[in-house]
């Protein structure tokens, strides 16, 4: 006769501890608390435990079936809303992580491995400790990750709402206030606890289309001279005559566009008192260069860059020739594609030897495209945390936390559209004396061009030149032992040219 408190449930399957050999039983209820791991509630339908398990089941299929709805309707706007949840993703994904962590130690309570040898619940006891931990792990990650992108972003996007967005606050239905594209100030600076002031080594902007992602960037040499500032502002109050002033010793200048920034934050009694003006000064000065108007800018600090490219592992960059740098020449960059840590792709950006500004922008210009091409999501999810310590401090800019939700999906579009380039370098323009009609003629003509572009490779099988029809931005080659350059294009002065064209190709061959 059985008794009563071994006897099992009526219409449930014999518990574990009743089938085959110690070893079998061991493993079955392994096997059944992992199957739990994966489909909650299968472990409690083992054991009898028919509400309980149903309800699991039940609730983490309708849980699956709504994630697994939404995301196969993700899209970049889903992705930019998720920005302003970060806060409340790392909570939900932390509480993931308790539950199921609970949930299999729960599991393997129910199938009571109390009916097991002391060596079998030892074992069992072991594997499924083991086994919670695992399948909390991903969750926690997740959770850290999402509180790790809230803290850097929130370090980033410091500007208030309502400052400076498109036409002032944003609307949910036309966050661009009915305009056709923005345009951002990308700036390369190198200030630092260790430098007197800031200069902008790197001036270029983005226009970008916000109904397809074409993009065009426009690069000014930082070495412009006579700069104009628009008219009724105090800058051209101060200067009617173009930004000039007096050498600081013999041959030396500090009156070129990369000080418009330092002069401003120099001098607050020009702007009645108000201090830190270089960031919107400058932002006015390049607009009105190009006949634009600057909606943002972004502030790298170049020698925070190197970081960044260390924590990518490395750029792939076609190196055209020996790039010697250093205060004495110490430091060389071989010729050749091959990766380059962010200190030497840094140098490879920067070195002045044997080289004049143009060539500099036109070095800086390929890795921008590498690092463009190169930062993929696989990337950036691996390295996860080391890109965003890197790029706290690394960044300043003025675009509002609010826009971002907008923004993402307009990265998307610019990743997979036409990206043109068109530097107003000599012979284009004379960087002395420059004909400052033709620059916003220029920059209107390439703008215009953009527009027309379909990205792709439709527009190239058109028959069209690359300076008619923009081509879809390349990838950098991948590392190989035997370097092998890519063949130069050669654009036309004044034509925009896809951004990576020419990279590993001399400056001086390009102008030519």
């Amino acid at each position: 006769m059985v008794t009563p408190d071994l006897a099992p449930r009526k219409g449930a399957p014999p518990p574990p501890a009743r089938r085959g050999g110690p070893a079998r039983r061991a493993a079955a209820l392994i096997g059944w608390v992992a199957l739990s791991a994966v489909l909650p509630g299968a472990a409690h339908l083992r054991a009898g435990r028919w509400r309980t398990g149903l309800l699991l089941l039940s609730g983490y299929l309708t849980v699956a079936v709504t994630v697994a709805g939404v995301t196969a309707g993700a899209d970049a706007g889903l992705a930019g809303h998720a920005l302003g949840w970060l806060s409340q993703i790392s909570l939900v994904f932390a509480a993931c992580a308790v539950a199921w962590f609970c949930l299999v130690v729960r599991s393997y309570v129910v199938l009571r491995p109390g009916r097991l040898p002391r060596a079998g619940q030892i074992l069992t006891g072991l594997v499924a400790g083991v086994l919670a931990v695992v399948v909390a792990v991903p969750f926690a990650v997740a959770a850290r990750y999402a509180r790790v992108s809230e803290q850097t972003l929130g370090s980033l996007f410091t500007a208030p709402d309502g400052s400076g967005q498109v036409g002032g606050a944003v609307r949910r239905d036309d966050p661009w206030a009915g305009r056709d594209r923005v345009n951002v100030l990308l700036l390369g600076g190198d200030w630092g606890d260790n430098r007197i002031g800031m200069r902008t080594d790197s001036i270029n902007v983005a226009s970008v289309d916000v109904r397809t992602g074409n993009t065009v960037l426009l690069g000014l040499p930082r070495n412009l001279e006579h700069v104009r500032f628009p008219p009724g502002s105090p800058m051209a109050a101060r200067f009617p005559f173009g930004f000039q002033l007096p050498e600081s010793r013999p041959g030396w200048r500090e009156d070129l566009l990369f000080s418009v920034w330092q002069y401003a934050d120099d001098h607050p009694e020009l702007f009645g008192g108000r201090r830190h003006m270089g960031a919107e000064v400058l932002k006015e000065t390049v607009g009105h260069t190009l006949g634009l108007h600057i909606d943002w800018y972004a502030l790298v600090n170049i020698w925070g860059f190197a970081k960044m490219i260390d924590a990518l592992g490395g750029l792939v960059v076609a190196v055209d020739r020996d790039i010697v740098y250093g205060l004495y020449d110490e430091g060389l960059v071989r010729a050749g594609t091959r990766r380059l840590t962010g200190t030497e792709a840094l140098w490879y950006a920067r070195s002045r030897t044997g080289s004049d500004d143009f060539d500099r922008m036109h070095r800086q210009r390929c890795v921008l495209g590498a690092l463009l091409s190169q930062a993929d999501p696989a990337t950036v999810l691996t390295r996860f945390t080391e890109i965003a310590a890197a790029t706290r401090g690394l960044i300043r800019t003025d675009v509002p936390r609010s826009m971002l939700e907008h923004l993402v999906p307009l990265a998307w579009k610019v990743k997979h559209a036409a990206i043109n380039s068109l530097q107003f370098v000599p012979p284009l323009i004379n960087t002395a004396y420059p004909d400052w009609d033709r620059i916003r003629l220029l920059t209107a003509r390439a703008i215009r061009a953009s527009v027309r572009a379909q990205a792709g490779p439709s527009a190239a099988s058109a028959g069209s030149s690359p300076a008619a029809a923009p081509r879809r931005h390349r990838h950098a080659p991948p590392p190989s032992p035997t370097p092998v350059l890519p063949t130069p294009v050669l654009p036309t002065p004044g034509t925009p040219s896809p951004i990576d064209d020419g990279c590993g190709t001399p400056h001086t061959a390009m102008a030519r």
